[in-house]
């Protein structure tokens, strides 16, 4: 049994994870973190890390990247693993997050969906080879009025994903009202749709002379989400102290 403190626990996420963990033989949630109380759980829930003093073996964290430190502070305090499933962090807390990750397991994805992991994959297979064919990358990420970071992680994920398979060669153009000139090769075009209830939609385009691939994926449920959450939070346990990817749940 895997115990799980759950940072946002009564946010829209936390709620479906813990629907799920509920339906989950093999994990429990023994606290929860949050700020708004207006929800009634089957387990404690606390303002802040200084107030708990649950035992537990892995944190979720599905909140927003605020309050970053004292996460870290507690999970190191306790020597438990981190599930970082939040976008949006500041070039300072990645730094503590990247610092953590020598002293304790912390499995950081901007997308916990499988199907997700495996586009990733898919689009670095792709890129290496239609890119020496002079095709262009675009990504198109969509997500609900509500969300406040743009790009969303997930389209950087993949962007990264794509770099990385060609020697990070590439510089990502977020914006193209103030460049009056053409594209050019070595570049990598992002763009970032927000409206109505789009739980989330991403699509990598390489566009090439007279034919276009396109390679997407669209969540339908937050579900998705919280699944890979909870099968990363029954991973981590026991895990060395390192900075560990959906990869590794997925195989």
């Amino acid at each position: 049994m895997t115990n799980i403190i759950l940072r946002g626990c009564n946010g829209k996420m936390g709620r479906v994870i813990t629907q799920m963990v509920n339906e989950d033989e093999g994990a429990n949630i023994v606290a929860g973190i949050d700020i708004s109380m207006d929800v009634d759980n089957k387990y404690p829930v606390y303002y802040s890390f200084e107030q708990c003093n649950v035992p537990a073996d892995v944190i979720i964290d599905f909140s927003a990247p605020v309050n970053v430190k004292e996460m870290i502070d507690f999970a190191i305090s306790r020597n438990i693993g981190i599930v970082l499933c939040t976008t949006g962090f500041s070039k300072e807390d990645q730094i503590l997050i990247e610092e953590a990750s020598a002293i304790i397991p912390i499995l950081r994805s901007a997308n916990m969906s499988m199907g997700v992991n495996l586009l990733l994959k898919l689009v670095k297979d792709a890129a290496m080879i239609l890119t020496d064919s002079g095709f262009d990358i675009e990504i198109v990420d969509k997500h609900h009025n509500r969300k406040v970071d743009a790009p969303s992680g997930t389209a950087l994920a993949l962007a990264d994903s794509i770099n990385e398979a060609l020697g990070n060669r590439y510089e990502y153009v977020y914006d193209r009202t103030n460049i009056r000139a053409p594209r050019v090769k070595n570049e990598i075009g992002i763009s970032s749709i927000r409206g109505g209830n789009i739980v989330g939609e991403h699509e990598v385009i390489f566009a090439g002379t007279d034919e276009v691939i396109e390679i997407k994926h669209t969540a339908y449920s937050k579900a998705i989400f919280a699944k890979g959450a909870v099968q990363a939070a029954k991973f981590l346990p026991g895990k060395g102290a390192g900075m560990y990817s959906m990869n590794e749940v997925i195989g």
